[in-house]
């Protein structure tokens, strides 16, 4: 099945590239040449996957990405030319799922596409978990704690889905990798550690002292059993 991408570029160059390289992979291209173009677009159509340019005129991706988690969990990817900046962390917790830096390998850029894409359906073969005082459904795909539902990402949702399948026993990060975003062979610990702390913000009674979702140094995250 076609996965279908939003690009969001300013430049025309290299929204133009992305387009003929992903459409040769396979995937169906929508462009938006600013934030307020994507957005509209946004209002009228629904995509697999947004790859999202942070620096952008108007409202910059940081914007465009607190924008689009007000109504949608569809999972972004930033594009940055500085990786090793505080850009990709603010990124991650301005609501985007994954990153990519400049210059990147289309090769690359596309299965990590292709890998949030598919992660439609949470965790099989699991009626229901719990976690503290929280519901945790996978197959409908929601987190409710005393009857209200919790508004949380895809890629929230299936974090807190692998650790409380696991409950009791240490996830490492590269193992969260793997189960979460799809990726066995590139991927970045960081997008666990900005994730778990984005969860936490939204499940853990004190953020700061979390106790549904415990760190072991050196080791991982974990839920308690």
């Amino acid at each position: 099945m076609s996965r279908s991408v939003l690009i969001i570029e300013d430049d025309p160059r290299i929204r133009r590239m992305l387009q003929l390289t992903l459409q040769r992979e396979g995937l169906e291209v929508t462009e938006a040449g600013s934030g307020e173009d994507a957005l509209e677009r946004l209002a009228e159509h629904t995509f697999d996957v947004i790859l999202l340019d942070l620096m952008l005129p108007g409202k910059d991706g940081f914007e465009v990405c607190r924008e689009i988690r007000k109504t949608s969990n569809t999972p972004v990817i930033m594009v940055t030319a500085r990786a090793d900046s505080h850009d990709v962390v603010a990124g991650l917790e301005a609501g985007a799922d994954d990153y990519v830096s400049k210059p990147f390998v289309v090769k690359e850029l596309s299965a990590r596409i292709r890998a949030l894409a598919r992660r439609t359906r949470a965790p099989e073969a699991r009626v229901r978990l719990t976690v503290g005082d929280l519901e945790v459904s996978p197959t409908e795909g929601t987190v409710v704690r005393d009857g209200e539902q919790l508004n949380l990402t895809r890629t929230e949702f299936r974090l807190l889905c692998e650790l409380a399948a696991e409950a009791g026993r240490v996830l490492s990060r590269e193992e969260l990798l793997e189960r979460v975003w799809g990726y066995d062979y590139f991927g970045d610990s960081r997008l666990v550690d900005v994730h778990v702390r984005r969860l936490r913000k939204k499940i853990e009674p004190d953020p700061a002292n979390p106790t549904l979702v415990t760190t072991v140094r050196g080791m991982g995250y974990r839920v308690p059993g």
